[in-house]
């Protein structure tokens, strides 16, 4: 397990500041197509490190994953990204964002790892940014990787400690090396 989370860690100023970056660049890129539809892929990773070598190697097959069911869809422009703040990817797409969200909840709920990353579908109305949320589309939220409840109640409370997670997560993608 240790080797998934042994690298430069990163400051909480780093992380919102990589935020506000991530969010200017949506923005930018939404701008380019009126009828786009803008998913962006971050790994949800718990501590300090945010971003290794083989935290990326199982993000890279993720993002392999979303390529291939996206592959009959016009995409305009594809960015990724390996920062000390974590690893990113933004796919710009003629699509609706309802399908998008749609297949993009089948990779979080079908795929071995896809509980480990972040799949939000954006668009633009009216000049500003909107998301899909699961439960928009009739779907549950996401459920805690260790008791299954819902996923942001147990964040907000920090329910589970970083090494608990960190120990899940390790566990999940191992799983998928059997």
């Amino acid at each position: 397990m240790s080797n998934y989370f042994q690298g430069e860690t990163v400051a909480l100023s780093e992380m919102l500041a990589a935020r506000e970056q991530r969010v200017a660049l949506q923005h930018e890129l939404l701008k380019k197509c009126a009828n786009a539809s803008l998913l962006s892929a971050t790994m949800n990773i718990p501590g300090p490190v945010k971003n290794t070598p083989a935290l990326e190697k199982t993000f890279i097959t993720l993002v392999e994953t979303v390529r291939k069911e996206l592959k009959d869809f016009f995409i305009i422009e594809t960015n990724y990204f390996s920062r000390k703040t974590g690893l990113e990817f933004l796919l710009l797409a003629e699509i609706s964002p309802e399908l998008l969200k749609r297949k993009m909840i089948e990779i979080e709920e079908k795929h071995p790892q896809g509980r480990l990353v972040d799949l939000d579908v954006l668009w633009l109305k009216d000049g500003k940014m909107q998301s899909i949320s699961r439960q928009d589309l009739g779907f549950p939220a996401r459920k805690c990787l260790i008791c299954n409840k819902d996923a942001k109640v147990c964040g907000r409370a920090r329910t589970h400690t970083i090494e608990e997670m960190q120990a899940k997560i390790a566990s999940i993608i191992e799983d998928r090396k059997e």
